[in-house]
């Protein structure tokens, strides 16, 4: 297949994936957040310091969804695109894909620290798992990223790619090699701090299984045993909602990785239009893609969790 050919197949799916599988994904994404914070509201799953973490984390990939998918749709599904035409735009949109894709990180990895300390069997260490931590670590985080990512408010530019072709981005210089190798660097550690605390909180949950003492033959401690199965339970479901929520960002976000890595290897090479333009299809895919797991979570989370499943039942039963 020649690069001409190779071009306009690449142009042609970014395209139909934007204007058809686009709208679908927003729709089936708004729905699941909202559902997804309105389960992590109710009392039940409240009372624990982990429903925070999970309340932030939809809450920053709604905000993603109409950021970023929105925009993705319009731009590249019916080619209307504001950013190449104003510079303001092109700084705000850029800023708050950016801004509210790595509060969405952000907040996983918090969520994926407290399943580590709430299983731990050290009384003292899961003592640490409070709402205090948990309202602390999300305003203290927030702020510090809201902060960080101002680069992107000063530095994109609107940027003429092959002729007559114009996109939002930042330019090929220091600031534009710093964003890469940041990218690279925060979607590599990342990825292996979910996986690595995820495996953890496995670990220890397996663990405590596996030293449980059987219960005294009495009705107290009948009462007491009781308690602390309903309270493992509900912290074990929580973690099967983050494994679930991490893989389903490590698979995409992966994918993204290796695109950001193949880019800054060939950033020396003379590339032609149709490469040029390949590559640049290819990258609104990959952003595409990012979409994914923001918009499925509250659907994995309704097949892997069952006492998830049973807030969202009696939502419904009560509306």
């Amino acid at each position: 297949m020649s690069s001409s050919a190779a071009s306009i197949l690449i142009q042609s799916i970014e395209t139909y994936l934007c204007r058809f599988v686009g709208p679908v994904l927003l729709f089936i994404g708004t729905i699941g957040c909202l559902l997804n914070l309105t389960t992590f509201f109710q009392k039940t799953l409240r009372r624990n310091p982990c429903a925070n973490y999970f309340i932030a984390y939809n809450t920053a990939n709604i905000l993603y969804i109409y950021f970023a998918l929105l925009f993705l749709i319009v731009s590249l599904g019916y080619q209307i695109d504001p950013t190449t035409s104003s510079l303001v735009l092109c700084r705000l949109r850029l800023y708050t894909a950016l801004l509210f894709h790595s509060l969405s990180q952000f907040y996983l990895i918090l969520a994926s620290v407290d399943r580590v300390l709430i299983t731990s069997h050290h009384a003292l260490t899961r003592r640490r798992s409070t709402h205090r931590l948990a309202f602390i670590s999300i305003i203290i985080g927030t702020i510090f990223l809201i902060i960080f990512h101002s680069h992107a408010l000063i530095f994109p530019n609107i940027i003429q790619i092959i002729p007559h072709v114009f996109i939002c981005n930042f330019e090929q210089s220091w600031e534009g090699a710093f964003i890469n190798y940041y990218t690279i660097f925060k979607e590599t550690l990342l990825l292996l701090l979910m996986i690595i605390f995820g495996l953890k909180s496995i670990h220890n949950i397996r663990n405590i299984q596996h030293a449980r003492v059987a219960p005294e033959e009495s009705t107290r401690a009948t009462i007491v045993d009781r308690n602390t199965h309903s309270t493992s339970s509900k912290d074990r479901q929580l973690v099967l909602i983050l494994i679930g929520d991490i893989t389903m960002y490590a698979l995409f976000s992966f994918i993204f990785a290796i695109y950001l890595i193949y880019m800054q290897i060939t950033i020396n090479v003379v590339k032609t239009p149709d490469r040029t333009q390949i590559e640049n299809n290819l990258r609104n895919v990959c952003l595409f893609l990012l979409n994914i797991p923001c918009c499925i979570s509250f659907y994995l989370n309704f097949i892997i969790s069952k006492s998830f499943r049973s807030e969202v039942k009696k939502i419904i039963v009560r509306n």
